[in-house]
């Protein structure tokens, strides 16, 4: 069984290859990836990686149509709320048109080939919610209002629409998978990567404080690891055409995370504001019910927070010491 990952050189994918290559399935797997937010040497050699731009149907046909790949897991995006301000047509081009340029492959594989049915996991979003995200409000089912605050939830929208719309129209099995946050070794630009990789310059002498946005916001955090076992689950288990929240089941204050990363480096740590961090729209809360997910395939948490916080700073030394 073929397997592809677009979106290979993010940290969602790059994990997901290590899984399967980890069960054995490393020779089906093919990563595509452009413009990496990983370190590609991470997972070079583990499973087939070929560059590939998802704004560009070609590329994207010439990919599927060789595979015929019984999963695709679309994880390829442009996946940052502070770019998507500064880029909103980019972000749009890579997450909506990228999304489209997948599904019409399948439709035009699929006229030629009528059997090919493959499962088709789309990593779409939390800030698809936006402005719905409010403490009385959450945790957020599924079926609540898509109320997005920046572009990369609009093109995030689109993405999810897009993909029932495939489904409904031409019958090309799907799953909508809203990610809420994230993080984990590889991680880059989200608050726990930017916390402990601050925390490790520290140690190192390489920085003095903590550069820090808003602390009062709260997320519920997800291992990366926990998520890749999720999207896995929802490929084999996961009602076709239906929408997923993965969210975890505890809420922290983002400025819970500092003590937990000063248990870990041995020192307080020093913090002051940095005027780029605060958005000018931000959710209060983000937090969402995965009953609809654990009830469908049996998924739960494995990693605490503290673990994946360990394990960042262990990732960290590792890079900065090079």
């Amino acid at each position: 069984m073929s397997i592809l990952i677009t979106g290979a050189g993010g940290m969602v994918g790059s994990h997901m290859i290590d899984r399967f290559a980890a069960q054995g399935l490393a020779d089906q797997v093919l990563g595509t990836h452009f413009k990496p937010t990983i370190d590609l040497e991470d997972i070079r050699g583990v499973s087939e990686l070929m560059e590939c731009d998802v704004r560009y149907y070609q590329p994207v046909f010439d990919v599927i149509s060789a595979r015929k790949p019984q999963r695709i897991f679309h994880l390829a995006a442009q996946s940052y709320p502070t770019v998507s301000w500064d880029r909103p047509e980019e972000t749009m081009a890579i997450n909506a048109n990228g999304t489209i340029n997948v599904f019409e492959a399948v439709k035009a594989i699929r006229r030629q080939d009528p059997d090919y049915d493959p499962m088709v996991v789309v990593a779409c979003s939390s800030a698809e919610y936006g402005a719905s995200l409010t403490p009385e409000n959450t945790p957020v089912v599924e079926d609540t209002t898509l109320l997005p605050l920046h572009p990369y939830g609009v093109s995030k929208v689109a993405q999810d629409l897009l993909s029932f719309q495939y489904w409904k129209s031409d019958q090309i099995r799907c799953i909508r998978a809203r990610i809420f946050n994230t993080t984990g070794p590889r991680k880059s630009n989200d608050v726990t990567s930017d916390f402990t990789w601050r925390a490790v310059r520290i140690e190192q002498g390489q920085a003095d404080a903590l550069e820090v946005g808003n602390l009062e916001t709260q997320r519920a955090i997800t291992d990366v690891r926990d998520l890749v076992t999720a999207l896995i689950l929802l490929s084999e288990k996961g009602h076709p055409g239906e929408v997923y929240n993965i969210s975890g089941s505890k809420v922290y204050r983002i400025g819970d995370l500092i003590p937990l990363i000063e248990s870990e480096v041995g020192r307080k740590l020093e913090t002051k504001v940095n005027p780029k961090f605060l958005r000018p729209t931000d959710e209060p809360i983000i937090f969402g019910d995965s009953s609809r997910l654990v009830e469908h395939t049996g998924w739960k948490q494995e990693y605490t927070l503290q673990q994946t916080v360990q394990d960042m700073i262990a990732y960290w030394r590792k890079k900065l010491a090079r």
